[in-house]
């Protein structure tokens, strides 16, 4: 059996060795800075875009009262079907009906101080809990049985069912001896008189312009 060839050291094929090394780590640059420079135009723009288009929601708003049957029927035949279709699209805004009272910076209901409170409540859960899924299914939780708006127990039963803490409601509706939601409920009522006319029933109000400018 021959013995095995050993091959000794070639200056030449060190050098191409060298040469195929440096070429091949020089294209692998070439093709990464080129990478670099187009994904920004690339991939920077349609990011732009959807968050654009994400941040672009039409403002809707519901004027209710609290104890007004008229609410029930606004509230379960247009505005829960209408955000369950549309609730990704929108910025929903619930506001209350009644008529700032000058003498003691307070606000007159139209079914009395009863509603009031409940409209306070309604207001403190919205405050509480921004995400209309929560404050909203509260708020129609309460309407289904107005007549009893506010007693504490279907306060508290509505609470239970939409993961409201009772307490925080209560301590909402009460602080500064009240006048903390009096205040809410009055800036709400004076935002209704802005947007609605006077005889307005309670319903939705579109609050955006129907044509955009390009």
């Amino acid at each position: 059996m021959p013995p095995p060839i050993r091959r000794g050291f070639s200056p030449l094929r060190f050098l191409m060795a060298t040469v195929y090394l440096g070429l091949a780590g020089l294209t692998y640059w070439h093709f990464q800075m080129r990478a670099a420079v187009f994904q920004p135009s690339l991939v920077d723009p349609l990011g732009r875009e959807q968050a654009a288009a994400t941040s672009e929601l039409v403002p809707l708003e519901a004027h209710i009262m609290s104890k007004c049957p008229d609410a029930k029927d606004c509230l379960r035949d247009l505005v829960l079907p209408a955000m369950q279709k549309v609730h990704d699209k929108v910025n929903f805004t619930l506001s209350f009906i009644g008529r700032p009272t000058d003498q003691d910076d307070g606000v007159a209901c139209k079914h009395g101080p009863e509603e009031c409170l409940g409209n306070i409540i309604e207001l403190c859960a919205q405050k509480l809990y921004p995400d209309p899924k929560t404050y909203l299914g509260f708020t129609m939780c309460l309407t289904r049985d107005y007549k009893h708006i506010p007693q504490r127990g279907l306060i508290e039963d509505c609470a239970l069912e939409h993961a409201i803490n009772f307490n925080s409601l209560n301590e909402c509706a009460t602080r500064d001896d009240g006048a903390f939601g009096v205040g809410m409920l009055r800036e709400s009522v004076q935002r209704t008189a802005k947007v609605q006319p006077p005889r307005f029933p309670p319903c939705i109000s579109m609050l955006t312009p129907l044509l955009r400018p390009v």
